[in-house]
C-alpha cells in the first residue's frame, strides 16, 4: 500500500486497521515533509474506505518521533529558504488528525517531542508504554510550542500545560495518563498481542481495555500543588516571580525556576500567551493563530541560534537576542501574533 511515502513511513492493511509505521528509527523517527504528505492522502483514503474501522500510528526504533527534521529546517532557513511550505502542511495534518471521523490510535513506545506530538497526539486513543517519554521542548532552542501545542496543553488540569510548555520538561507514561495526554498505558511486551487483536476487532476500544495497565503518576503530590499555584499566574511575570519568592524553601521551585532562565525569553513570552489564548480558540484557530508564530520565528534570531547551540555545536551555551526576559518589549510579541494577510494558514 503506498501513498509516496518512499522508506520514510510504511503503510499496511491490518484487517479493519490501517497501520501506519513510522520507519526512519536511526534518525528517531524525525517527522519529514515526505512523511506529512504521506499520511495526509492515507487518512484522506482510509476517511472514505467503508472496510477500514480506524487507524493505528506506531513506530520503529526507540522512539516513536523525536520531533521534525529540525537540521534540515536550520539549513533551509539559513540558505534563506525557510521551510514554510513544511510546516503548512505538518499544521494542516495536525487540525486532520483532530477532526479525523474513525478512531485514531497513536501507540508511542519511546519519545514523542514535537512533531511526534503532532502526529499522534490530536488523535482519539493515546497509548502509551512504560518506555514513552513526552516533551515538548521548543522554548529550549528558541522555538514555540507548536504542531497543536496551543489546543493540547491548555487542556491539562492544574496549569500543568503551562508548565510543561514553559520547561520543556519531560514526563513518562503516569503523569501522561494522570494528566489526560494519555487515554491509556499497556506494557511494552504486549504492543504485538494488541495489534494482533486489533486487526480481527470491531471494537478497538474493548481491545485496549483489555491490554490497559495501571500506571502510577510519577510528580509528587506537593510538586503537582506547587505547578498549580505557580504556573495559574495571571502573567509570565507573575510565574517568575511566584517561583522567586518560593525558591529559597522549595527545592522543585527553585529547580524549576533554573530550567526556565535557560530559555528563550521571547519563546517563553510567546509560549505563555499562545497557552493562555486556547481557551477561546477551536483546533483550526490555533493552528492559525501558531502559522502566524512559525513565520516569524523562521524570520528571527533565537530559533537559529537555538539549533547551533544544540546540535550544530553541540553543549555550547546560546545566545539570545534579548538575553533577559525584562528585556522583551510586548510589542515584540505581539508581532508574533499579527495576521499576515493574504498569507494565512488555509485548512
Amino acid at each position: 500500500m503506498d501513498f509516496g511515502g518512499g522508506d520514510e513511513i510504511r503503510f499496511e492493511r491490518l484487517g479493519r486497521a490501517g497501520l501506519v509505521t513510522l520507519t526512519r528509527p536511526k534518525a528517531l523517527n524525525a517527522v519529514t515533509h515526505n512523511m506529512v504528505k504521506a499520511l495526509g492522502r492515507a487518512l484522506d483514503a482510509w476517511e472514505q474506505d467503508t472496510g477500514l474501522g480506524f487507524v493505528v500510528v506506531k513506530a520503529e526504533g526507540r522512539a516513536f518521533s523525536a520531533g521534525g527534521d529540525i537540521l534540515h529546517i536550520y539549513e533551509a532557513g539559513r540558505a534563506g529558504e525557510p521551510p514554510v511550505d513544511f510546516f503548512a502542511d505538518e499544521y494542516r495534518l495536525n487540525a486532520r488528525i483532530a477532526r479525523f471521523k474513525k478512531p485514531y490510535i497513536a501507540l508511542i513506545d519511546g519519545i514523542v517531542m514535537g512533531g511526534g506530538v503532532g502526529i499522534s497526539f490530536h488523535g482519539s486513543h493515546r497509548v502509551l508504554t512504560e518506555n514513552a517519554q513526552f516533551a515538548m521542548p521548543e522554548v529550549g532552542i528558541g522555538f514555540f510550542p507548536d504542531v497543536g501545542a496551543s489546543h493540547l496543553l491548555p487542556d491539562l488540569g492544574g496549569s500543568f500545560g503551562m508548565y510543561l510548555g514553559l520547561t520543556g520538561n519531560r514526563i513518562r507514561h503516569g503523569d501522561a495518563l494522570w494528566s489526560g495526554l494519555a487515554t491509556h498505558t499497556i506494557k511494552a511486551q504486549d504492543q504485538a498481542g494488541l495489534l494482533d487483536e486489533l486487526a480481527t476487532s470491531n471494537d478497538p476500544d474493548a481491545e485496549l481495555r483489555n491490554f490497559s495497565v495501571p500506571a502510577k503518576r510519577e510528580t509528587e503530590q506537593q510538586d503537582l500543588d506547587s505547578i498549580a499555584r505557580h504556573f495559574s499566574q495571571s502573567s509570565l511575570a507573575d510565574i517568575i516571580a511566584s517561583l522567586e519568592e518560593a525558591a529559597a524553601g522549595d527545592a522543585f521551585a527553585a529547580r524549576t525556576l533554573a530550567t526556565i532562565k535557560t530559555r528563550s525569553p521571547t519563546s517563553l513570552n510567546v509560549a505563555w500567551r499562545e497557552i493562555s489564548a486556547d481557551s477561546t480558540l477551536s483546533m483550526d484557530e490555533c493552528m492559525k493563530m501558531e502559522f502566524r508564530i512559525l513565520n516569524r520565528m523562521l524570520a528571527g534570531h533565537d530559533f537559529y541560534e537555538g539549533i547551533r547551540a544544540a546540535i550544530i555545536e553541540k553543549g555550547s551555551k546560546p545566545e539570545w537576542r534579548p538575553a533577559r526576559l525584562d528585556e522583551v518589549r510586548t510589542a515584540d510579541i505581539d508581532a508574533y501574533f499579527a495576521p499576515l494577510g493574504d498569507k494565512e494558514l488555509v485548512l
